[in-house]
């Protein structure tokens, strides 16, 4: 029992220890600025959690009751289940859920595995126009997303991909700024690994997947949450491109969810609870991860 008790107590102060090298990393030794960072971080947790403190208490609420003035935080009447009954008896948020499931897993796994490839092509190898190649990958940076979503449209009428799951998918495995981050972390990585690697017979691919990616596991994890959250999120390509009801994602059904006299505001609500139940989860289980790589890869504007 006493071993046990020292384990636990030694690794809490390691994740202390942890925690404050990493505070330092980004906030630097002043405590002005980790005295201002504090602030702010309340003030912006305290914007965040009132709509969603707000969301959850409508979620629970009739449908009256969601739409009652004046407005109140506990309803009279007490809060009740009903709402996440009846969304989950109908069975769409599920499937919904499962949509957005695979897209999103799809999505995650394959743009990491591009990106990360490419990032490493432009880190550590020298070919003709590399430099031309990465000049326009930043650039693509700066062009929103929105303006490519016509010539996107007809590539996937030109392949028969509208109204498929491939269709969804395929236009989000793009991403500039993932592949900038990728290669800006790989090049800080010490030549000498690789070059070692080299000497007992490794080539590029061997090298990338036995040293290099393994090492790298922060900002993998950090680079799959965030793409992660970005296709599960994503609403207006999947409208777009999806007219079956069956391959809706969860934000394009929540949009769906009215009856004869519109928008029930708490069937709404405790949807959007569902859906966001998995991000919620997917974060607090990856947070250090999160937090480890915006403090020792740049992310964090260092």
């Amino acid at each position: 029992m006493a071993v046990d008790s020292m384990r636990l107590r030694r690794g809490w102060i390691e994740r202390r220890d942890d925690n404050r090298r990493t505070r330092a990393l980004v906030l630097g030794q002043s405590k002005v600025a980790t005295t201002l960072a504090v602030i702010i971080l309340v003030v912006m947790a305290a914007s965040w959690l009132l709509p969603m403190l707000w969301a959850i208490s409508t979620s629970f609420k009739t449908e009256a009751q969601a739409q009652a003035t004046p407005l109140q935080w506990i309803p009279d009447g007490g809060f009740t289940l009903a709402n996440y009954t009846t969304v989950l008896s109908r069975g769409e948020v599920m499937r919904w859920m499962g949509n957005t499931l695979l897209i999103a897993g799809a999505v995650t796994i394959l743009t990491v595995a591009l990106c990360a490839l490419a990032g490493y092509g432009f880190a550590r190898t020298r070919f003709r126009g590399r430099n031309l190649l990465f000049a326009g990958t930043i650039a693509l940076i700066a062009i929103p997303g929105q303006i490519l979503i016509v010539p996107l449209f007809r590539q996937m009428q030109a392949i028969n991909a509208v109204d498929t799951y491939w269709g969804v998918i395929l236009p989000q495995l793009v991403a500039p700024v993932m592949v900038y981050i990728f290669a800006k972390f790989f090049a800080e990585i010490p030549q000498e690994l690789e070059d070692a690697a080299r000497v007992d017979g490794a080539g590029h691919w061997r090298t990338f997947w036995s040293i290099v990616l393994p090492i790298s596991r922060p900002i993998v994890s950090a680079v799959g949450i965030f793409v992660f959250i970005g296709a599960w999120n994503n609403f207006l390509w999947p409208f777009i491109v999806t007219n079956n009801p069956d391959l809706m994602t969860l934000p394009v059904g929540l949009s769906t969810v009215k009856n004869a006299y519109g928008t029930i505001y708490a069937q709404t609500m405790a949807s959007a609870m569902i859906a966001a139940a998995p991000l919620i989860i997917l974060f607090m289980l990856f947070q250090r991860q999160i937090v480890k790589a915006v403090a020792t890869t740049g992310l964090g504007g260092r």
